[in-house]
């Protein structure tokens, strides 16, 4: 059985690239990859323990979403921060970049497709590979491009065990 955001993620990714031009603004075009580019640059801050840079990226609407690689599905802004702030106090260190990104965008919707590849560290200070999936959804919010939404594959050592 597939996982229902997934799926929803995949029908907005067809539905954006099929609303998109034949080929899309070169100015659109660059901009979406240059606030994916920021975005990752904002992660590898967040690993150092600093959320200054992840607050910049992001849309503060009501309507964001993040599915982490610990699980977890957050729906608005405030969610979205908290799940990052708690993120940043973990200081995971390393670093971890995209690879092999793919690009379509539309009037004001975008997304980026890519893998992150790299390393953080485990609760017990071992490093850790990331070799994970993500795609990330763009808004075009008073003629920028802010993240509205991150979903990545699981990350076993960063997955929090079930309450009691």
């Amino acid at each position: 059985m597939r996982n229902p955001a997934t799926i929803g993620l995949t029908v907005l990714a067809l539905t954006i690239a099929a609303s998109a031009p034949a080929r899309a603004d070169d100015a659109d075009e660059k901009a979406v990859v240059a606030a994916a580019t920021e975005f990752y640059a904002a992660l590898n801050a967040m690993f150092t323990g600093d959320v200054t840079r992840m607050i910049d990226v992001w849309s503060h609407a009501d309507d964001v979403t993040y599915m982490g690689p610990g699980g977890g599905f957050q729906v608005g802004w405030a969610q979205v921060l908290s799940a990052w702030k708690e993120q940043a106090e973990m200081k995971l260190g390393g670093k971890v970049e995209p690879e092999e990104m793919r690009v379509s965008v539309g009037r004001d919707l975008a997304v980026a497709q890519n893998f992150e590849r790299g390393e953080n560290v485990d609760a017990q200070g071992k490093r850790q590979k990331v070799s994970i999936r993500a795609t990330n959804l763009f808004r075009k919010e008073n003629g920028t491009w802010k993240m509205i939404g991150h979903h990545t594959d699981l990350l076993p050592h960063l997955q929090k065990a079930p309450p009691d």
